[in-house]
């Protein structure tokens, strides 16, 4: 049963770290409403964050976020400031969640896992807006900020509720993204896209 809680707690943090690329504070604030809420147990030093408090600051700090990703150019300034906050806030959202784990453990799969999957997700996401914007002229960013909400949105949910499927749906998104980016520097390179 302890193996079932500790894989539970990695595909939570996991899961969460991922969405944490996709928009920094929402995915903070959906675990914190959630500690807050008694539906998550939190880690001992991070028991702060399901404070009415933290609720109300990453509220705050999330519905700022959402609506600066809406400005033109500020967007694509956000994306790199985000890079490096993606990937604290990925650690933290890992870590917080990773109850059952010793310390050295929990920390070193926070870093590379939790703080991966929020850098991984957030490049992507950096790159995406950049072709958007060099096609569009940042036209069409306002509907890639509206995805990447909804997608920070749906995934912190899943993670919440079935941290398995997250874990699931993380690396399915990982393996279709570097598909993709395979794709896309063999168009560049001149050479017919592989289909492995």
């Amino acid at each position: 049963m302890q193996s079932l809680e500790i894989l539970t707690s990695v595909a939570l943090g996991i899961g969460l770290a991922a969405a944490v690329g996709l928009r920094v504070f929402l995915p903070l604030l959906v675990l914190a409403i959630a500690g807050w809420a008694g539906v998550v147990p939190l880690s001992e030093s991070f028991r702060w964050l399901a404070t009415l408090p933290a609720v109300a600051m990453l509220g705050v700090a999330a519905a700022v976020e959402i609506a600066a990703y809406y400005v033109p150019g500020v967007d694509n300034l956000l994306d790199t400031l985000a890079t490096p906050a993606a990937l604290v806030a990925g650690t933290v959202a890992a870590a917080a969640v990773m109850t059952e784990l010793p310390p050295i453990v929990k920390w070193t799969t926070a870093v590379i896992a939790g703080g991966g999957a929020a850098g991984l997700t957030q490049g992507v996401t950096a790159l995406v807006r950049a072709k958007s914007t060099a096609t569009t002229g940042g036209l069409g960013n306002p509907l890639i900020a509206s995805g990447e909400l909804g997608g920070a949105a749906a995934l912190s949910l899943v993670a919440i509720f079935a941290p398995i499927l997250a874990l699931v749906l993380v690396v399915l998104a990982v393996w279709l993204a570097v598909k993709g980016l395979r794709r896309l520097f063999a168009r560049r390179a001149g050479a017919a896209p592989s289909d492995a």
